[in-house]
């Protein structure tokens, strides 16, 4: 390029006098508008559409914001320019300064989601973990901030730039925002508008320090582990059954699980007491006869024998609560059904205080593995 070329370029340039911006791609925050060597002449037409905010930059600073309308540049709409360039009396050559566009519509149909699962404490299930996944739609609020704060001097700054730091922002305080929420696991999904407005209020003043307004957050799904699933479900179940014939139930199931673990010394043996439970249990239902024939097989002579010893009872903790009395079949019952465990703390009559179920005498057969010491010579 000849000097002549050059002289003719800077001229044709300086004296555009116009300076707008159309945008035709859906994906761009902010456009700097090239000018010769970023030279505006005096009283050029600013132009700026509605959904636009066009952002002065004179040497770095930030110097004026126009809002949609047109404007005619000069030392009446420029005060915060005219000051930093010392204008008294008006200017008449051209200024130099950057022009910014900057989209002010909304960006919707944002995806967001936990990259790796979330751990919560639940009274009831221990540690567990949630992922979860939903939108979000924002728009630029205040155009200078953004653009002294994010773009810097980016000369197309476009969405994709700036979605992954949204993303990771929402996903660090989601976090923080389910760990305090401190609700039963199941509730988090049942839960999800209320949470993603409280997630909302939570993100937006760190949006709003850089320039943009979070306008929607939604939280779409909340997911746990498939098993976690199946104990929620049969927890919530207990409560809507009979705890007797749930105990029953659970023993049938027990006994067929134990039948089929031939193998096991513990299965069999377990198998063994909750069928004997069991066979009382159906024995007494399906027979009611039985009962009164061995009233006719009491001994004649007026020899009556002493009164039955009262049945045990016992008291087992479920939940930081007392449960109970049960008797000993039903606490047997139970633990085949894993509603109690060999940690779960037991108290009866004669005890000073709760003591967990595998260190009383009586109950340490519901643990399995005892075997009949061997038969002594002939």
């Amino acid at each position: 390029m000849g000097i002549f070329d050059t002289i003719k370029e800077k001229l044709s340039n300086e004296f555009i006098d116009i300076i707008e911006w159309l945008d035709y791609t859906p994906d761009t925050i902010c456009h700097r508008f090239e000018r010769y060597q970023n030279e505006i002449k005096n009283n050029a037409k600013l132009i700026v559409r509605e959904g636009q905010t066009a952002v002065l930059i004179n040497e770095g600073q930030l110097a004026d914001v126009f809002k949609p309308g047109t404007y005619t540049l000069n030392t009446q709409n420029m005060p915060i320019l005219t000051t930093l360039k010392g204008w008294k009396y008006g200017f008449n050559s051209p200024f130099k300064a950057e022009v910014y566009f900057v989209n002010t519509h909304l960006f919707t149909d944002e995806k967001w989601g936990t990259k790796n699962p979330i751990t919560l404490s639940d009274d009831r299930f221990g540690l567990v973990e949630i992922r979860a996944f939903g939108s979000y739609a924002y728009r630029i609020n205040d155009a200078g901030k953004f653009i002294i704060d994010i773009v810097g001097t980016d000369n197309n700054f476009t969405n994709f730039e700036i979605n992954e730091h949204l993303k990771s922002l929402i996903a660090t305080r989601f976090t923080d925002t389910v760990g305090e929420a401190e609700l039963p696991i199941e509730l988090y999904a049942a839960n999800t508008t209320e949470l993603s407005e409280t997630c909302k209020d939570v993100m937006q003043p760190e949006f709003n320090s850089v320039g943009i307004s979070l306008e929607k957050f939604f939280i779409e799904n909340v997911s746990m582990p498939e098993d976690l699933k199946k104990e929620i479900f049969e927890y919530s179940r207990i409560d809507k059954l009979d705890l007797d014939k749930l105990t029953k139930f659970k023993t049938a199931k027990a006994i067929e699980a134990a039948a089929a673990n031939e193998g096991g010394t513990a299965g069999a043996g377990m198998g063994m007491g909750m069928g004997f439970v069991l066979a009382q249990q159906m024995g007494g239902m399906m027979n009611p006869q039985m009962g009164q024939q061995q009233m006719q097989q009491q001994p004649q002579g007026g020899m009556m024998p002493p009164p039955m010893p009262a049945a045990v009872q016992y008291f087992y903790a479920a939940n930081g609560t007392q449960a109970g009395p049960v008797s000993f079949e039903q606490l047997q019952s139970l633990f085949a059904s894993r509603t109690v465990n060999k940690d779960t703390l037991v108290w009866k009559a004669g005890l000073a205080e709760w003591t967990p179920l595998q260190q009383i005498e009586e109950l340490k057969s519901f643990l399995g593995g005892n075997t009949p010491p061997p038969l002594p010579p002939q």
